[in-house]
């Protein structure tokens, strides 16, 4: 049986490599001993290790067995590249075939920690909304992925006074959040059900009314036409501070009322030095480009002042990344919220976290090259073996 943490004891063999569970047979019969594992990831990080943590202590009690699990950082505090984050002790036999499953459970999460980390520190003031859920493969990466951009963002609030991730897209993790349930308001399909984007605001403060709104407005490629006539319709929101407008326009096309002369002359009214210094191509093109660029934030902002609609916020979506956050924060680019999941692990294979065995019944053992993981003080020459 599986659950978002992970397969029980019964099911570890069904789940493990191979030779893992060849490795318990055979120290079954030769005799068992009690090892250390040394583990950690070839990048920086930030340390994420409870989901891992909680697993191995379930299935140490179904095995009735203890792990020693020593955590060598704080949860959320970063990690350089090749440091051990855990030693991990106990019976070498109960141990030997859970590496593959912790391991899954420790890289990822570390990642995606750092990503989110780097995002709401890069934009302290603004507040992030993880919406990841769709592009993650399954109910535990989910789980996984989750519980990582509250660390991350956790460690940022501590540093520097971040707003942080203020929510998630799902009901199952809003807890990593410190909420009760997901937040979100309506999808592109909802505004082409409604016929108009007018129409679906309606809709939507018909049946959530009391509620504050946040709007989607790309849709019919009316961006600013379709902001002020919801901000018309709806003014009591607009004076409580509860209307929101979300960008989330795709690459293929300008905000509506820019190209790319129009972009280039918003960034120089808002942001005059923007493209004056090295700029590579993909942050020209968060930019002034196609699509959420920082011109079409600024384009957005400026219509709502000048409509009297200060108190409106604005939500962008679309590729947030770490790297977009940067060319935004650079600018000083006018949003309130970002919805994005692309704190996901962009290379994947930066996440492949490594587990090393150091010592066998107080032995220092471990193969060469990686002396390095061993705990400080320990002894890896010949005459230790």
């Amino acid at each position: 049986m599986l659950t978002h943490n992970g397969p029980r004891e019964r099911e570890v063999a069904r789940y493990t490599d191979h030779y893992f569970t060849r490795t318990r047979k055979a120290i079954g019969r030769f005799g068992d001993a009690r090892v250390t594992y040394a583990l950690f990831l070839r990048r920086p990080v930030c340390f994420a290790p409870r989901l891992m943590i909680e697993w191995l202590e379930a299935v140490a009690a179904e095995r009735d067995t203890a792990f020693t699990i020593d955590c060598q950082f704080e949860e959320g505090e970063w990690v350089g590249a090749g440091e051990p984050l855990v030693y991990l002790s106990g019976s070498f036999r109960h141990l030997v075939d859970l590496e593959t499953l912790y391991l899954q459970r420790l890289g990822a999460c570390c990642v995606a920690a750092y990503n989110a980390y780097a995002m709401a520190r890069t934009l302290p003031k603004v507040g992030f909304l993880a919406m990841d859920a769709r592009h993650c493969a399954g109910l535990e990466m989910a789980e996984m992925m989750a519980y990582a951009a509250s660390v991350g963002s956790k460690a940022a609030k501590e540093e520097c006074g971040a707003v942080g991730f203020i929510g998630n897209a799902t009901d199952a993790t809003a807890h990593y959040f410190g909420n009760q349930r997901g937040y979100g308001t309506m999808p592109h399909a909802f505004i082409g059900y409604a016929g108009s984007t007018l129409r679906a605001a309606e809709m939507y403060h018909d049946i959530f009314a009391g509620e504050p709104m946040t709007v989607l407005v790309d849709y019919y490629g009316r961006e600013i036409t379709d902001t002020l006539a919801v901000c018309r319709r709806f003014p009591e929101l607009v004076e409580r501070g509860e209307l929101s407008i979300r960008l989330d326009t795709h690459g293929s096309r300008y905000v509506e009322g820019l190209d790319m002369a129009k972009s280039y002359a918003v960034l120089e009214s808002y942001s005059p030095n923007a493209v004056r210094e090295y700029r590579t191509e993909a942050e020209l093109r968060w930019l002034n480009g196609t699509g959420v660029s920082a011109a079409a934030l600024f384009h957005l902002r400026a219509a709502l002042d000048d409509a009297g609609y200060e108190k409106v916020k604005i939500v962008a979506s679309s590729g947030f990344s770490p790297a977009k956050c940067k060319v935004m924060a650079s600018v000083n680019a006018p949003i309130d919220v970002i919805g994005t999941g692309s704190f996901l692990p962009e290379n994947w294979s930066e996440t492949f976290a490594t587990a090393d065995v150091i010592d066998y019944d107080g032995t220092a053992r471990v193969k060469l090259g990686r002396e390095f993981l061993l705990r400080n003080g320990e002894d890896d020459s010949p005459r230790s073996r």
